[in-house]
């Protein structure tokens, strides 16, 4: 996800947005008493209240209906498969913008209320460990959360998209919103028929009833809710192959197909390209989601991923750089997607691989040196440290800046990480050890200490020292073969100023940002 440089409402204060939230969000009815409901959480570092204890998830069942303005909420029943992993006399849920009108927990009615932002459900005995059970939760999802939240919902100038990344797909469904929890996932879109909704994964029908007709669509590997993705808009759908027949479907306002067209059909040479790299697509297909909207970042969510459609209809930014950005998005596809992170902090893995192959795709298509750009990012690196913290150590995001994990020292100080692992190992074990990460690690989460284990068995060598000076130290190691290097700290207040800006814009230049 790549942040971009452009003017964003400013923030209110987390104390002030929470209350706001909890003031229009999930009404509630308590069926059932006892000691009251709290949030609980995993123990994320940097979001600890995300995620739930005590169940795994094997499946979303997701249904929404879209009124026919992106102004209004839709109505939608989200159904869970999960498994117990502890004895529960309630289950909680991330959920935080919507009203229930109903939960049942294995097609029994069951008590509900609110805990901060998780819905706390209380069946009607206790779940035993080891138990499969079925909650169904009738709601709405609201697309309008206000103007200062961080995602969820994003509406388009014809309907509707989803940008639930980092913490923002419970403001869309009751979920279990951490990654380390992925699931599959099976979504009903009901639209009027002017409308095209499409999803992750591949089409499973579509039935039209009278004046609306509802899409189908389903995952074949599993998904972290953060990458969900529903588009509903007077939309065209593209198709064509890729390598290996691999079906690709991009998504486009019908009035700008022929004019992206040339931009779409990038698609097939730049999944060749990867694939040279890193080995086969992880997934059953792929394509971009080009949406007339105003989002500050582009968006990898899993087999979709989203655009903002302007930046291919303006002339702001040169071809390679566009190319570039899009290769950023697609290497998500399998760092982040497919390997996603074990926790937040573990968020490097994604943004520095995919800020990666942005750089080498540059230079090899563009004629753009990786070397340039490392060299830049060294002497920025103490800087972006000192600001944001080490690339696998990042600070918590600032108080009403939800996304603010988002800074350069993901991007291109990860990448910097990545370099230095090259330039220790050399290029080919670098090589097998992406190939490795990607095929070890396929449909699961991963940590940092994963990588780090890999690495060292990939390179014959303990590199748990090297890695943990570029990973988590608070100052940049000398480059080994560039001992010349040299990261510049500005002044203090210099710096401030900088990390203010950089959390919207991860490149430390204008240009589009990636996520």
């Amino acid at each position: 996800m790549p942040l971009t440089s452009r003017p964003r409402v400013k923030h209110r204060p987390l104390r002030r947005r929470r209350a706001a939230l909890l003031a229009a969000a999930v009404s509630v009815c308590l069926l059932a008493a006892g000691a009251p409901a709290k949030p609980l959480g995993i123990g994320d570092r940097l979001y600890p209240y995300l995620g739930n204890p005590g169940y795994d998830v094997a499946s979303y069942d997701l249904s929404f209906t879209y009124p026919g303005t992106n102004d209004k909420p839709l109505q939608a029943v989200t159904t869970i498969d999960a498994r117990t992993t502890s004895r529960l006399d309630r289950v909680n849920l991330d959920f935080a913008h919507g009203k229930v009108e109903s939960v049942e927990v294995d097609g029994r009615p069951a008590g509900f209320t609110s805990g901060g932002e998780d819905l706390v459900v209380t069946p009607d005995g206790p779940l035993h460990k080891g138990r499969w059970t079925r909650i169904t939760v009738k709601h709405t999802s609201d697309p309008v959360t206000g103007k200062d939240e961080d995602g969820g919902w994003v509406r388009t100038s014809d309907g509707l998209a989803m940008a639930n990344q980092a913490d923002a797909a419970h403001l869309v469904f009751p979920c279990n919103d951490h990654p380390s929890d992925k699931a599959m996932f099976t979504f009903h879109v009901t639209a009027p028929n002017a409308y095209t909704a499409v999803a992750n994964g591949v089409p499973a029908g579509a039935d039209r009833v009278g004046g609306s007709t509802t899409w189908t669509y389903r995952t074949q590997h599993p998904m972290a809710t953060e990458l969900a993705q529903v588009s509903i808009g007077r939309s065209a759908v593209a198709h064509r192959a890729g390598p290996h027949g691999l079906p690709l479907r991009d998504v486009v306002p019908s009035a700008d197909r022929k004019e992206l067209e040339p931009w779409l059909a990038k698609t097939p040479d730049q999944i060749a390209w990867m694939e040279s790299k890193v080995g086969k697509f992880p997934f059953e297909t792929y394509g971009v989601l080009m949406a007339q909207a105003s989002t500050g970042f582009e968006l990898e969510t899993q087999t979709l991923s989203l655009f903002e459609k302007n930046l291919f209809t303006e002339t702001a930014y040169p071809k390679w750089y566009l190319e570039s950005i899009m290769v950023h998005e697609l290497s998500h596809q399998w760092f982040g997607d497919s390997v996603s992170p074990r926790t937040w902090s573990d968020v490097w893995l994604n943004e520095g691989h995919a800020t990666w192959y942005e750089a080498l795709y540059a230079e090899e298509k563009a004629h753009k040196p990786v070397e340039d750009r490392m060299k830049a990012a060294y002497s920025a690196s103490d800087r972006w440290r000192d600001s944001g913290g080490p690339p696998a150590r990042p600070k918590p995001p600032a108080p009403g800046q939800k996304i603010g994990i988002f800074r350069p020292n993901v991007y291109d100080g990860a990448a910097l990480a990545l370099y230095a692992l090259r330039q220790e190992i050399g290029v080919r074990a670098f090589e097998r050890l992406e190939k490795a990460w990607v095929k070890q690690y396929r449909d699961s989460s991963a940590s940092t200490a994963d990588f780090v284990r890999l690495a060292s068995t990939v390179a014959g060598r303990d590199l748990s020292g090297f890695l943990k000076d570029w990973l988590y130290g608070e100052k940049t190691p000398p480059m080994p073969g560039h001992p010349d290097w040299k990261s510049v700290k500005p002044a203090k207040d210099a710096t401030d100023t900088e990390d203010a800006k950089n959390t919207r814009n991860t490149r430390n230049t204008k240009g589009p940002a990636r996520k």
